[in-house]
């Protein structure tokens, strides 16, 4: 009947989105009031046990007979010893007296009966009450249903539905969808190595993270990882991740694509070693340097974090050593070697590409 939104237009939890023809509703709510009423006027009436009160008062009444009756055969006897009575009044009283005591047993017996045909009409008619309550309950959240509300806030989209529609429950198509912005969800694949690298596995939650969007600029918000799949993919390597960014002023939509990465400490003044140049044996990690008269020599080192392709060297080196990086596996300590700067990769192929 109403559409009460704006498309696009930021919802929310609990805003009032549609508005349903609401006679129908109010409808069912009166005849299922009017069921409800008519019931517990039904229960106050088998409550006041009118039925009962007059089998007791028959059985009372009974008895009253059936103790003049006694009293009246009590009262001939002796004068009929005395022939100051007849024998035939006598009888006739003894038989009266028979009548009555038959008469309270069947009284009794119908007390009995009707006290449990009461209770009986009380527990039915208590269940009937209970079951329109029910019905009454259900034709309310009905009418409280006319009025569709926001389940969450977020930014809304375009209506399925125009004004008139026909609306049923249960359908397979939605009125509209809402998707929630602040906080943002962002999903992503994470190496196996890097898993390794960053302890993430233990230490995800305290690992911050920096969203870049496709234009290279950086979100502002710091987000953090929120949950894993339990399994890496086998055929990828990969571990897929789910992190949350604030996004308080909705700048970040879904959809969008970026690239997420961990936020480490600044440090300055270290000493990066490409990977290649480490070599590890029984836990122990060593590169090759090159002495002042370019000898190789052989040196324990400690590693710290990893940086893209390089390590941070700890301990071992200081700033000027000079490191054998290619031709590892020919070098040997003693060695006289002709040292000449190392080019990374990445700048080999610049230099390619501008020539």
């Amino acid at each position: 009947e109403k559409r009460l939104f704006q498309v696009g237009a930021d919802v929310k939890i609990g805003q009032p989105l549609y508005v349903l023809d609401l006679r129908p509703y109010q409808a069912e709510v009166q005849k299922a009031r009017g069921d409800v009423a008519e019931s517990e006027a039904n229960l106050e009436f088998a409550r006041r046990q009118v039925a009962l009160a007059q089998a007791e008062a028959d059985l009372a009444q009974a008895q009253a007979n059936l103790l003049k009756a006694r009293q009246d055969v009590e009262r001939l006897r002796p004068l009929v010893k005395e022939d100051a009575a007849a024998q035939q009044d006598l009888d006739n009283a003894v038989a009266a007296l028979q009548a009555n005591e038959a008469n309270v047993n069947a009284r009794k017996a119908n007390v009995e009966q009707t006290r449990l045909s009461t209770r009986a009409q009380i527990d039915t008619t208590q269940a009937k009450v209970e079951a329109n309550r029910a019905l009454l309950r259900t034709a309310e959240l009905n009418l409280e249903y006319a009025a569709i509300y926001a389940p969450v806030s977020g930014r809304i989209g375009d209506s399925l539905i125009q004004v008139g529609g026909l609306v049923t429950r249960n359908a397979a198509q939605p009125l509209t969808t809402i998707v929630p912005l602040d906080p943002i969800w962002v999903r992503f694949q994470v190496s196996e190595a890097e898993v390794l690298a960053h302890q993430l596995l233990a230490n995800a939650r305290s690992l911050p993270l920096q969203l870049v969007l496709a234009d290279n600029t950086v979100h502002p918000y710091d987000g953090h990882f929120e949950n894993t799949v339990n399994h890496v993919d086998a055929r990828t390597g990969t571990l897929e991740v789910q992190a949350t960014f604030p996004n308080p002023q909705h700048a970040i939509l879904p959809g969008q694509f970026g690239r997420v990465r961990v936020r480490s400490s600044e440090r300055k003044s270290v000493i990066l070693v490409p990977q290649k140049a480490i070599q590890e044996l029984q836990g122990l990690q060593s590169v090759l340097t090159v002495g002042p008269d370019n000898k190789v020599v052989a040196r324990s080192v400690v590693t710290g974090e990893r940086v893209k392709e390089s390590w941070i060297v700890e301990q071992g080196l200081k700033p000027g050593d000079r490191i054998v990086v290619e031709g590892v596996q020919k070098a040997r300590p003693g060695m006289v070697v002709s040292p000449q700067p190392y080019r990374p990769p990445s700048a080999r192929l610049e230099k390619g590409n501008g020539g």
